[in-house]
């Protein structure tokens, strides 16, 4: 019996230690949902490219969707204080809901995206409604998998690939 006792306290103590490292996907990153499936997207995006002439800003179109990891991941740093701070100085932010890859694609090819790859797709617009971003748009598909400085510092210093 006490035997089986020792071996129980040593397994005991063993096993945290032969146990593999647990991590935790939402310590690793903010998540947030701001994608809404209802909201009126061309009017929301026009609206924001009237402000962006108006103050001189761009036009950061996220479309993602709630189902999405990486479209979650992605807004859930633009929440964050940092990031909103530096958002807010630069850039109109509008969240376009496209489902499924099935929902408002006709404001992706508005700015000649043709199709959604994959979610997110980011889009950097000049205020006059140009893509900046032709080449790196369809690219943040793994952005909940990106370090927290490499996308500030993408958005921060952002430079057109025109």
């Amino acid at each position: 019996m006490l035997k089986h006792f020792f071996f129980a306290v040593g397994l005991s103590l063993a096993a945290p230690g032969l146990a593999a490292p647990q991590t935790d996907a939402a310590a690793e990153h903010p998540e947030a949902t701001p994608y809404e499936k209802d909201a009126k997207a061309s009017k929301d995006v026009d609206a924001a490219l009237a402000r962006a002439v108006a103050t001189d800003k761009r036009v950061l179109l996220v479309m993602g969707a709630n189902w999405c990891h990486d479209s979650r991941g992605l807004a859930g740093w633009f929440e964050q204080p940092r990031f909103a701070a530096m958002l807010k100085t630069k850039y109109e932010v509008v969240y376009v809901d496209v489902g499924y890859r099935d929902r408002n694609i006709d404001i992706a090819q508005r700015f000649g995206i043709k199709k959604i790859k994959g979610t997110p797709t980011v889009l950097v617009l000049s205020p006059r409604g140009a893509l900046l971003n032709p080449e790196s748009a369809p690219t943040w598909r793994n952005a909940a998998s990106r370090d927290e400085e490499e996308i500030f510092s993408y958005f921060d210093q952002f430079t057109p690939e025109l």
